[in-house]
């Protein structure tokens, strides 16, 4: 969600730098975009509505600059214009922001009342305003940003330029993530790695409270209190292929095909011990709650222990029962989830180990819980998570497992041998399943100018419905919906008519003749039904008009498998409908604001 860049260097480069690294923070979702630089000892500052290209025709890169900050605005306070985008100015202060900042109109009646008058609906203007305040009263930058941290509530990644002071650049990061890269006569800010590795590999995170002095070959760090501290600098050790999309139309088709490679190095993650625990509770948001489902099913079928699955965002209002034998466990893939954040946050109060299953290392959350667990998918461009949320399935599945090896049964050493020998078979019959795209873009030709869609499932099946018609939307912006199947004659089966697309996932041996009742039930009434099935449980009958039949494998293993065509009729259906797929509307990859 949104995208800061800032740039000082020795050279007189900066615009080509700045608006480079920008492009690479495309995949987080944005409405508008804005940079300010210094050119000729004067500050200019360009902004447009919609996409980057739009900026760069106002921009002209004949002229020279060594200093500069850049955003990218997903709009929360006030609608995607112009006036509203980023860079704002307020006296002798420019800004681009990240975060909200809760208690912006009480600051807002402040500074109106010293004179300031605001020209956008924004938090970031009234946050600008506040610096040039506090800048005028106290004559001396560190104090401004100690009083800033000490008046403003929420959260925040800022990118800074003072009027009286172009020879250096400035940041202060809170409950945001921002970061500071590192090269030979230049630096860098920036709210994501992938944006300067054209640039660098070499890095410093920025902890809450921290601000920056950044010159072209010096950088000063201060905690939240002014004092100097020193940072440990990082090399970035992920894949710079992620920001190519090689022979792929978009990223999320490539991102769908990288998921058996993703899977194998996975599956090489060593669990933790989960002996102390008598509950779990998961808490995400988006794929990363449905993961958290397909967890819960395996967990509870197989591990014997009871698990709560809640949205991030609810449970941090909600009245919680936890006790020292509960571990929570947060799934992220960015690792800078705000609302999951905030959870982990509260679980550690209330004395609750905590387990991150996280993508992004050094993020937010991995540096917040007590332990973590990776999952190696590397960086994913696509806002729509595939490779992401697949690989959280699976370290779910592998902390089910473990938690089942700890059970007296006698066929315990028999069911452990499987597993292992399954999961390194997981990728090969990924493959042959991605391989049979042909099939799904049939399907897709079939549902692609419906307006109401439906995914139904039972147990485990409905967690992969829930997905299933999450990603459909998402990216084609089609009406979908996942019921569980035995909720359809409660309401929802009014809703079919002739030709009404259904999915039926059809899995799980246990439930799976009352889950093809259920398709009966809305074949009868005019459905078009698609069948999604195992080679194990596969049947005929009158009522389905598609069937996809998948490879059977481990229990454990089975929704790893059975998401990929859904994620693959999906893409096909947005390509069909000619939707922005790697960037749909109103969506963030990364949602770091509540």
């Amino acid at each position: 969600m949104c995208g800061i860049i800032g740039y000082i260097g020795k050279e007189d480069n900066a615009l080509d730098k700045i608006i480079g690294s920008l492009e690479h923070l495309e995949y987080r979702g944005y409405d508008s975009s804005g940079i300010a630089y210094i050119t000729d000892n004067k500050l200019n500052i360009i902004k447009e509505k919609g996409r980057i290209k739009n900026l760069k025709k106002g921009i002209d890169f004949n002229n020279k600059s060594s200093l500069g900050i850049a955003h990218t605005r997903w709009a929360t306070h006030g609608e995607a214009n112009k006036i509203n985008a980023h860079p704002h100015k307020c006296g002798k202060i420019t800004i681009v922001h990240n975060g909200i900042i809760e208690n912006y109109n009480e600051l807002k009646k402040e500074l109106s009342k010293l004179g300031y008058k605001f020209i956008s609906e924004t938090d970031t203007e009234v946050a600008c305003a506040l610096f040039d305040s506090l800048y005028n009263k106290y004559k001396d930058i560190n104090k401004m940003f100690i009083e800033f941290e000490k008046k403003v509530k929420g959260a925040y990644a800022i990118g800074l330029i003072i009027d009286d002071d172009y020879d250096n650049l400035y940041a202060i990061r809170k409950n945001s993530p921002l970061i500071i890269g590192l090269s030979d006569d230049e630096n860098f800010i920036a709210s994501d790695m992938p944006a300067i590795l054209d640039y660098t590999k070499k890095y410093i995170v920025l902890d809450d409270g921290d601000f920056a002095k950044i010159c072209f070959d010096n950088i000063d760090i201060f905690d939240k209190n002014g004092i100097p501290i020193s940072k440990k600098i990082k090399t970035f050790e992920g894949d710079e292929n992620s920001m190519d999309k090689g022979n792929y139309n978009h990223f999320m088709e490539k991102e769908i095909y990288e998921q058996p490679d993703v899977i194998r190095k996975t599956s090489n993650n060593i669990m933790p011990d989960f002996k102390p625990y008598k509950k779990i509770n998961i808490v995400a948001c988006g794929s990363a709650m449905h993961a958290g489902l397909i967890g819960k099913s395996l967990i509870e079928e197989y591990g014997n222990i009871p698990v709560d699955v809640d949205i991030a965002s609810e449970f941090r209002y909600k009245k919680l029962f936890l006790d020292k034998d509960t571990l929570v466990i947060a799934i992220s893939q960015s690792g800078e989830t705000a609302d999951t954040l905030e959870a982990v946050k509260i679980a550690k109060s209330k004395g609750c180990d905590t387990l991150g299953i996280i993508n992004v290392k050094e993020s937010s959350i991995a540096r917040e819980v007590d332990n973590v667990i990776y999952t190696d998918a590397g960086s994913e461009i696509a806002v729509a998570t595939t490779k992401g949320y697949t690989s959280q399935v699976e370290v779910l599945a592998m902390i089910a497992h473990e938690l089942a090896r700890r059970n007296d049964d006698v066929n315990k050493l028999k069911e452990f041998s499987r597993f292992l020998l399954d999961i390194k078979r997981l990728p090969l019959t990924m493959k042959q399943v991605l391989e049979r795209n042909d099939e799904f873009k049939d399907i897709a030709l079939d549902v692609y100018n419906k307006n109401d869609i439906f995914f139904i499932g039972r147990g485990i099946d409905y967690g992969i419905a829930m997905e299933g018609s999450l990603k459909l939307k998402e990216i084609s912006y089609l009406h979908s919906e996942a019921y569980p199947a035995g909720e359809l004659k409660h309401g929802t089966i009014s809703l079919i008519e002739d030709g009404t697309p259904v999915f039926g996932i059809v899995t799980d041996k246990k439930v799976a003749d009352k889950t093809i009742s259920n398709l009966k039930e809305v074949k009868s009434r005019g459905a078009y039904v698609i069948y999604v099935t195992t080679k194990d449980l596969d049947t005929d009958g009158d009522f389905y008009d598609k069937k996809v039949v998948l490879p059977s494998t481990n229990p454990f293993l089975q929704p790893v498998i059975t998401i990929l065509p859904l994620q693959l009729i999906a893409y096909n259906v947005a390509r069909l409908n000619n939707c922005d797929i790697d960037k749909p509307k109103n969506l963030a990859k990364s949602v770091t604001v509540e």
